[in-house]
């Protein structure tokens, strides 16, 4: 196929271009290029024959068009967003106008690009979004997200994605637009942008500083390797039924700070400090998120019995090989410490930005 793939210079954007590079598919990256983007995510398929990229926002719905046109994609993967929790506590404009209307712009640009190429029966609209849309789940492993679970959410971050959800479906019911959705739970892996949980665990240790923890550490997540993740994606959208939910699970539910405390074992013996001590010596509670979400877990039986897709690894598997990537890639992830807000304590609820 050929993909226009949104985001392709993010975290997870770029672990699907990369796949799909390998897979055969040609690929088409646009990106903004905005604060957590970095072009080093895709070096490795920079010169591809296949591969193209092209700079823009999908706030830009002229730039779109354009690129539609140029292009000529069988199926679009929307993963541009702004993604980060706590900024979006600071900051939540940049969140409604990206994730909202930049969506809109999407589906708007992708509809006349449909129309026009006589509604190709193989089009797809592949909408990638979120587990954190459901809301919170209580400590009991009998109750988890599923496809139909009610949306319920806490943040400006998964209010501003399940307003994008909604508009996919509306797209579909109301124009006939070949949509797929799926919804991811916390991703990690290597190219994961120094500000969130994970990264800054790892380089935090490294560096002898405090690890925060929101808290008491015992809020839960499912955890998924961002390769797997693409892996699913790339499934969904060759093999997904035409407006089905895909919900895309790790099966690998950890409060934070078992996450934390593992991290801190792997870089034990990786890594040792030079004084011998344990990582998690350097462990500090401080002051919890506002609306914190308390437990976030996928049932992924559709995804696994319509489509045939698991996770090929554990969370200690996937830390132990992320722990090694951050340890042999210090060239990638050190320029990025410099960029805004990386290393600060952000979304304290003080609504800093409009």
């Amino acid at each position: 196929m050929k993909l226009l793939v949104t985001g392709g210079a993010g975290f997870i954007g770029s672990a699907v271009v990369r796949r799909a590079i390998a897979a055969g598919h040609q690929v088409v990256n646009l990106d903004a290029l905005t604060y957590a983007a970095c072009l080093e995510n895709v070096a490795s398929v920079a010169d591809h024959p296949n591969y193209s990229f092209v700079q823009a926002d999908i706030r830009d719905r002229a730039a779109l068009d354009t690129v539609f046109a140029q292009h000529r994609p069988d199926a679009v993967m929307h993963l541009a967003a702004e993604s980060h929790v706590d900024r979006s506590i600071d900051g939540p404009g940049d969140f409604i106008e990206t994730n909202i209307t930049g969506t809109f712009n999407m589906l708007e640009a992708a509809r006349k690009y449909w129309i026009e190429a006589g509604k190709p029966e193989n089009f797809r609209f592949h909408h990638i979004s979120t587990d954190e849309v459901y809301g919170s789940l209580p400590n009991d492993p009998a109750v988890m997200f599923t496809e139909e679970t009610a949306y319920d959410p806490r943040s400006p971050y998964s209010a501003s994605k399940a307003a994008s959800d909604h508009l996919v479906r509306a797209w579909a019911e109301t124009y006939g637009l070949p949509v797929l959705l799926t919804n991811c739970s916390n991703n990690y892996g290597p190219y994961h942008f120094p500000e969130k949980l994970i990264p800054v665990i790892i380089l935090n240790a490294l560096a002898g500083k405090d690890l925060p923890i929101y808290g008491d550490g015992s809020n839960i997540r499912d955890w998924l390797y961002v390769e797997d993740h693409a892996d699913a994606l790339l499934t969904v959208v060759a093999k997904g039924k035409v407006g089905r939910t895909y919900n895309i699970g790790g099966e690998n539910e950890r409060t934070n700070l078992e996450l934390v405390k593992t991290l801190c074992g792997i870089l034990d013996r990786l890594q040792p400090r030079a004084d011998g001590l344990p990582y998690a010596d350097q462990i500090t509670f401080v002051t919890d998120r506002p609306g914190h979400d308390a437990r976030y877990a996928i049932d992924p039986s559709r995804i696994r019995k319509e489509l045939g897709w698991r996770p090929s690894v554990t969370v200690e598997e996937g830390l132990e090989k992320t722990v090694r990537w951050y340890l042999d890639n210090e060239a990638w992830w050190h320029p990025l410490q410099a960029r805004h807000g990386v290393g600060e304590r952000l979304g304290v609820g003080k609504g800093t930005k409009a």
